[in-house]
């Protein structure tokens, strides 16, 4: 992880993430709560197919009805008053497609072409038995999976994929970026402790609590986060435990909660450098969990194919090509990039499909092997490191 070259500065740094202006609150993250909210909402959806249809997924992906109807499309009253949408935060960041409307347009759409894939391939087959090149459903110990001709199972790649295309992409290239932070005079206005207007809180200090509302806005007390990290969404806050729980990584929970935590702090004083050295050591970690977990599937999968258990393995890679395709939101600490850009990206779930016609039902091991290497050698873990539990 990175580390402070601003040690001498002493920070009044409060021991947990707790924040006041006179005697209120000033951590507010209400937009990123609502979005996550949405999210679940959605990926549930996916897998009733007797209650949903695609115009359903599409509006709560959306949050609009384009057909005029007054149809409500989740379940709580808040979600369907609110002027939030998943899409409009998908591919959105300032730093990575505010100049690149054409790949943000394309993102966006993956997905909706994921319900829709879900919604007509998918459902009028879930009662089948999936056979290559079939869509259907494939039993996956005592369980079953619903998967479209190639293996897939969209709902996982719609899940996994907003871990990247809206979590991770929001908080590292939007939220926690000097292009928004110091955007006009924010920075001018945090030092002189001006407040947004009608808020407790300076804009700076808000734009940073929304980044921090990206993986902790479900949290049972969000102020202590790590006491329940794993158990309060079923996005990065989930997979941020499942990389803790492994012990090559056991401390990245604590990083990632401390930088913010203490960028925060340095907000409040002023210490700007600080802020983005906490910025940085938060990209790291948040990068390097989606890179474990897109190899961990991988493998994971490599290992339950070999054992004959493709509903597992489906299962897994299906979460690893929703964890590659998160890869391209991810940012190499103290630049502007991606650890994997889309081009490559779009390489490495080509070749995943790509050993047959039917898609995993003809993946080799040592194409997992391959694109695993390749995920790898972005980052400064190991296979065997990435794969362990």
């Amino acid at each position: 992880m990175s580390c402070d070259s601003n040690n001498d500065v002493q920070l009044d740094e409060p021991a947990t993430y707790e924040f006041t202006r006179n005697g209120e609150s000033t951590v507010s993250f209400s937009g990123q709560t609502t979005r996550i909210k949405m999210g679940t909402e959605l990926f549930e959806a996916m897998s009733a197919p007797e209650q949903t249809t695609e115009q359903d997924l599409l509006r709560m992906y959306r949050n609009l009805s384009e057909d005029g109807s007054d149809v409500d499309p989740f379940s709580e009253a808040a979600l369907n008053e609110s002027s939030k949408s998943i899409k409009s935060k998908v591919a959105a960041s300032r730093d990575y497609f505010a100049s690149n409307a054409t790949l943000s347009a394309e993102l966006k759409n993956d997905f909706e072409t994921w319900m829709s894939g879900q919604v007509n391939e998918v459902f009028p087959n879930w009662n089948q038995q999936a056979e290559p090149g079939v869509p259907g459903q494939i039993v996956d110990g005592t369980s079953a999976r619903y998967i479209n001709a190639q293996g897939l199972e969209y709902n996982q790649m719609v899940a996994k994929g907003l871990i990247g295309a809206l979590m991770v992409d929001q908080m590292l290239n939007n939220y926690l970026s000097t292009s928004v932070l110091d955007e006009s005079t924010n920075r001018e206005e945090n030092t002189a402790g001006e407040t947004a207007e009608g808020s407790n809180y300076t804009t700076m200090e808000h734009k940073w609590d929304e980044a921090y509302g990206y993986i902790y806005g479900t949290a049972a007390d969000p102020a202590t986060p790590n006491a329940t990290i794993g158990e309060d969404d079923i996005f990065l806050n989930k997979y941020t435990a499942r990389v803790a729980n492994d012990e090559d990584f056991e401390s990245i929970d604590e990083d990632i909660y401390n930088a913010f935590k203490k960028g925060r702090a340095a907000i409040v004083a002023g210490e700007y450098d600080i802020r983005d050295e906490q910025a940085n050591i938060i990209r790291e970690a948040v990068s390097n969990i989606i890179g474990i977990r897109a190899v961990y599937y991988l493998q994971a999968g490599k290992r339950q194919m070999e054992a004959g258990d493709l509903g597992a393995a489906f299962h897994s890679l299906s979460e690893g090509y929703g964890f590659i395709y998160s890869l391209q939101f991810t940012r190499v600490a103290g630049s502007d990039q991606p650890y994997l850009t889309s081009s490559e990206v779009q390489g490495l779930l080509t070749q995943l499909l790509s050993d047959g016609e039917n898609g995993l039902w003809d993946v080799e091991p040592s194409t997992l092997d391959e694109i695993s290497a390749q995920i790898a050698v972005k980052f400064e873990f190991t296979i065997q490191e990435a794969a362990s539990n």
